[in-house]
């Protein structure tokens, strides 16, 4: 959640505590009578999450109130870089002798907070060369050190008698940062005003939605000003919803899925009017709301909802979908596709809408060439670059390098399910019993001596670890309290910790993982379905249909569209060694590589296939690896939201492709390494067959 400049005024002074310009709130409906109360001349700054204010005439300053009103109204009307001005900030005008720049960011690729602070700040701070800035890595858990701050004081050469001034500044906006789980935390300029005070004169504040989530207080900093009403309507309904310029409305369920299907519609020039994620919850209430959204929207002339049924029943949905109807034909065409569990009936269920706008499709090709049958005769046309695809003609060679690790998991594997006696817990430990894992014991605080579906149930770990062998830990536990149980399993020296949870604090998980760091305990996810080994055991949430024995292993960041591709290639006869799902958040523990340490030296698994996306360098960090350990098992590799619009997050925290990068890059680094690169869903048997060196039957 990206604050604008008046918000993270607000937090700074609030919540932190540091010295801001005083400030008023003024909107279009506040003039002419609503006037700053402090003496002229006046600062107007246009509040629009996103920088370039000063250069598009956003920022002016007024000298009397006969200009006030003028100037307001000009800057009220204004649009800067397609976001409407919705109200500007009043500020008194200061007296600043220097301007500095000090920031916080937590960052997704060192891992690590980096504090950097510049000598000069203001508009042109990334122009202003090398010498300017002094960038250091705040490590986690240990947090912001005295030295730090000295390092950064020195370097901005300003007076000793400012030390205290510039330290209290550091601090509190260090720990602001730690807890409110902000992502970002930028004052530029931090001035230097004529009284000899330090001001944070701008800020720039982007908080992690998950705190927001875990605290509702938080919504306060919410700005639905700047956001579509559509992307606040599903934002209400827990939907992730990003318009798009096309004319297909999209519905599916799953973020990858979700990607997946935009990708398959922009490169069949059928392109997409969104994106949007039902989640988890593909209930009635939903997908009213989806559906309201794209029947109110006149850019949609068609709507595409793909579902690939996994715990989700597809049965249920398409009731979901009939009453959401209300026994009434639909306003717009509705292609919908289902595959996965109870796809048949849940098709058949759909006979029940009225006239003839509802489409089924049990594929997603069957799906695209009904689209284009509703396409438009004046459709907007959108250019996309084609999907990348490579074929290598070699793959690194064998170059001695040995891995001392093994995947070690099989039926006989001991499993502990933290969290047992919540309802995802027992609802799962039922279905992984029914799979024949090998669960042994559970953990809830305060509930030992209590049993689930047969198994024993303990205060915590180290009491069910001196009952039980415990090869493998799966954690069912809230947000708020799911760091706390990944530690705890962890100290015990669990071998394999899978923590399904999603909505962890991106903070609070670095600081766990660095805590484990080095340790014996592999942690899988957060964020993740957890893992199968087909016909043997499964750790995790995922359903068990799409998968069948065999040579590929199914390497994934997404829960949805790793079924999906395992289904696709159960289809022609293809089964799994395993599959894992590392987790779609932006901090992780075990990645890409790690698995492939292990996989050199699995028999079973001939070939991996790794279902990537947008966001991150998980993908690059695994071509290095190959490339470096001569890793030489064939890798095939699909990445899901290629057509993605930068800086919107879609789905889950990871996947947001941020500004000024791209795909491609990813994909050249993944052809360089050998990998042959799948450039659609439907691609995707062939070549993995062609990579197995067997022929498909037809």
């Amino acid at each position: 959640m990206l604050l604008n400049e008046h918000l993270s005024k607000t937090l700074l002074k609030e919540a932190a505590g540091i010295p801001v310009p005083t400030g008023v709130k003024i909107t279009i409906k506040d003039l002419p009578g609503l006037e700053p109360y402090f003496p002229l001349p006046w600062i107007l700054k246009a509040q629009v999450p996103v920088g370039g204010r000063g250069k598009a005439g956003g920022i002016q300053k007024v000298d009397t109130r006969k200009e006030y009103e003028k100037t307001a109204r000009q800057i009220l009307s204004m649009e800067i870089k397609g976001h409407k001005v919705p109200f500007l900030r009043a500020e008194p005008a200061v007296d600043i002798r220097q301007e500095f720049y000090l920031s916080l960011t937590l960052s997704r690729q060192r891992r690590k907070v980096i504090m950097t602070v510049g000598r000069e700040g203001g508009v042109e701070i990334e122009n202003m060369g090398p010498d300017n800035l002094l960038i250091q890595e705040i490590s986690l858990p240990g947090g912001l050190q005295p030295n730090q701050i000295r390092a950064a004081f020195f370097h901005i050469g300003i007076a000793r008698e400012l030390f205290a001034d510039f330290s209290s500044i550091v601090k509190k906006l260090y720990n602001t940062m730690i807890d409110h789980g902000l992502l970002l935390a930028e004052i530029n300029p931090l001035a230097l005003t004529g009284y000899g005070k330090l001001l944070a004169l701008d800020g720039k504040i982007e908080m992690d939605d998950n705190i927001v989530d875990l605290n509702p207080a938080l919504e306060k900093f919410y700005q639905p000003e700047h956001s579509t009403p559509e992307e606040n309507i599903a934002r209400d309904a827990g939907m992730s919803f990003v318009s798009l310029k096309g004319w297909v409305g999209l519905i599916a369920n799953g973020a990858g899925l979700a990607m997946a299907s935009m990708d398959a519609l922009n490169f069949s020039d059928l392109p997409a009017a969104n994106f949007l994620d039902l989640g988890g919850a593909a209930n009635q209430k939903r997908i009213e709301t989806a559906l309201g959204l794209l029947f109110e929207d006149k850019q949609v002339e068609a709507i595409f909802i793909n579902l690939f049924g996994g715990i989700l029943s597809c049965e249920l949905v398409a009731k979901a979908l009939v009453a959401a109807l209300g026994g009434n034909a639909p306003e717009k065409p509705i292609v919908v596709r289902m595959s996965g569990n109870s796809a048949d009936e849940g098709l058949e269920i759909l006979k029940e809408i009225k006239g003839d706008k509802v489409h089924r499709a049990r594929n997603m090709q069957e799906a695209l060439e009904l689209l284009r049958k509703l396409k438009p005769a004046d459709a907007q046309v959108i250019e996309f670059a084609d999907p990348i695809s490579a074929i290598p003609d070699s793959r690194p060679q064998d170059n001695g390098y040995k891995s001392p690790h093994t995947f070690d998991i099989d039926k006989d594997t001991p499993i502990l399910i933290q969290g047992i006696t919540g309802q995802e817990g027992q609802l799962h430990t039922r279905l992984m019993l029914e799979y024949g894992s090998n669960i042994v014991a559970g953990v809830t605080p305060f509930k030992g001596g209590q049993e689930v579906l047969g198994v024993p149930v303990y205060n915590s770990v180290k009491e069910a670890q001196r009952n039980h062998e415990i090869g493998a830990s799966i954690i069912f536990v809230p947000p708020k309290l799911a760091t706390d149980a990944i530690l705890e399993a962890a100290s015990c020296e669990i071998p394999w910790v899978v923590c399904i949870t999603e909505g962890i604090v991106q903070s609070a998980m670095l600081d766990v993982l660095e805590q484990v760091k080095g340790g014996p305990s592999r942690i899988v996810g957060p964020n993740t379905p957890g893992l199968i080994v087909p016909g043997q055991t499964k750790i995790g949430i995922l359903p068990t249909t799409p998968f069948s024995p065999g040579p590929v292993a199914v390497l994934s960041r997404s829960g949805t569209l790793t079924y999906e591709v395992a289904d696709r290639l159960n289809q022609v006869g293809i089964g799994q060694s395993l599959s894992i799902g590392i987790g779609g958040d932006s901090y992780i523990g075990t990645t890409f590589a790690d698995i492939f340490e292990m996989l050199r030296n699995h028999d079973e698994t001939k070939a991996v296939m790794v279902l990537g996306e947008i966001g991150g360098t998980a993908e690059q960090d695994l071509a290095d690896y190959v490339i470096k350990t001569g890793f030489d098992k064939p890798v095939l590799s699909f990445i899901a939201g290629q057509t993605a619009p930068p800086g919107k997050r879609l789905g889950h925290a990871g996947a947001i492709l941020q500004e000024g990068t791209g795909v491609q890059g990813k994909l050249e680094k993944m052809r360089h390494a050998g990998f042959t690169v799948c450039p659609s869903l439907e691609s995707i048997p062939q070549l993995t067959a062609d990579a197995l060196g067997i022929k498909l039957s037809d």
